[in-house]
């Protein structure tokens, strides 16, 4: 096992080439995506084609299921953004082979992938798609973070909160301390929830894109920084997206 893993990359074009860049300068093959490919930034099409061409897997995040349902539970900023990219993205019968065929990718995208002792998913091994496994959980909600322990055998590996970190058994939340990077180690026989944290829109106060590479006994995490002013502009003039979400990649948050 030696793969990089990326997710939450929320349509943010530069974030993204940024972190393709590191990867293709590491020794790293092969390239897993954890969900939330659209959502909040100005990109949808250009992230979901870089990621269909080249990762051998992705999940379904709860941004890219709410595009092809129902964003009706979402913030307003985050129902604005699915809204604005399901508008750009949905086909009609008369649209060009390349805009369905992009749809049709979106709706297959499976839930979970086990693989040895791994398992993947975007949010939690009990709802792969939308429970969130906070940084907090192992202070605040110590009897939540156990039941999802109870959930999985190994090591379950997820995103969606934004947050890279890894929980152990005794409930303790290792984070990354603004490093630009950062090995934990597993030990043998036990078991951990890793958070690959997000390459689109951190939210652990570091504004730079985070991913991760997992091998079989250890989990790195990089801190990829770009140009989010890029980002920024082009939030802003769509004339549709929030400018919250173009002022949250400045602090991370």
């Amino acid at each position: 096992m030696k793969v990089a893993i990326i997710s939450d990359l929320h349509s943010n074009r530069e974030a993204l080439e940024a972190v393709f860049a590191h990867i293709r300068a590491s020794d790293v093959d092969t390239i897993y995506c954890l969900g939330d490919v659209v959502g909040y930034g100005p990109e949808p099409e250009f992230c979901v084609d870089l990621v269909r061409g080249h990762a051998k897997l992705c999940l379904m995040g709860n941004h890219d299921e709410a595009l092809l349902n129902d964003a009706s539970d979402f913030n307003p900023h985050a129902r604005m953004a699915i809204e604005y990219t399901r508008a750009r993205m949905q086909p009609k019968w008369y649209s060009a082979s390349e805009r369905k065929a992009r749809w049709e990718w979106l709706k297959n995208l499976p839930l979970v992938h086990q693989e040895g002792r791994f398992t993947f998913v975007h949010g939690s091994p009990r709802d792969p798609v939308r429970e969130y496994v906070l940084s907090t959980d192992g202070i605040l909600n110590p009897e939540k973070l156990a039941a999802v322990f109870d959930s999985f055998t190994g090591i379950a590996v997820g995103g969606h909160t934004h947050h890279p970190g890894v929980h152990d058994e005794q409930m303790n939340f290792h984070d990354l301390e603004k490093r630009e990077t950062r090995t934990f180690r597993f030990e043998k026989d036990r078991k951990y929830f890793v958070n690959v944290g997000s390459t689109g829109q951190p939210r652990d106060g570091d504004p730079r894109a985070c991913y991760a590479v997992l091998e079989d006994d250890q989990v790195t995490w990089h801190r990829i920084a770009y140009d989010y002013r890029v980002t920024q502009k082009k939030i802003l003039d769509t004339g549709v997206l929030s400018e919250v979400l173009a002022r949250r990649l400045a602090i991370g948050k």
